[in-house]
């Protein structure tokens, strides 16, 4: 396994969890990652070394959940609602609460609109600079600023409400 292959299998935690972000479905995002990495094996020439092999992949993503969804919306096909989580049947009152508080974060990120839910995915979880994110989204940073306040605005407001 050479070094680009190594870098992309330990990207796979956070692409999966981009991914989830975008379709708001585990099994679409599974499909999602798996697109997205065939896409790069097939394109790794077009990577440039050195340049940082997350913000490629996370626009190679983005790219195609936009081709996902233009073919769904030829089709008539209306995308699933939203994963309500999972339920843990053992869990201690202490790891119960931090499920709780989990579950809530995630449907109040699943509540924002979807420019402001990929910024905050990008760069609140992903830890992407604002320039890479808005490189990803091919916006200009002034543009991922303001999805970035409102989206943190909304989630503040949802989370006092919960």
């Amino acid at each position: 396994m050479d070094a680009f292959q190594r870098e992309l299998v330990e990207l796979l935690p956070r692409l999966r969890r981009f991914a989830r972000t975008l379709t708001r479905d585990v099994p679409d995002a599974d499909d999602l990652v798996q697109r997205a990495v065939e896409r790069a094996l097939q394109r790794r020439t077009q990577w440039m070394g050195g340049s940082r092999l997350d913000s490629w992949m996370f626009t190679i993503m983005k790219n195609a959940w936009i081709d996902e969804t233009r073919q769904r919306g030829r089709r008539n096909r209306l995308l699933r609602p939203a994963d309500e989580g999972e339920a843990v049947a053992d869990a201690t009152a202490a790891s119960q609460e931090s499920h709780l508080a989990a579950a809530s974060v995630e449907q109040a990120v699943a509540a924002l609109p979807e420019d402001q839910r990929i910024a905050v995915a990008l760069v609140l979880v992903e830890g992407l600079s604002y320039a890479e994110a808005a490189e990803v989204l091919e916006v200009p940073v002034g543009t991922l600023t303001s999805r970035l306040v409102r989206g943190r605005a909304a989630l503040q407001a949802q989370l006092r409400a919960g």
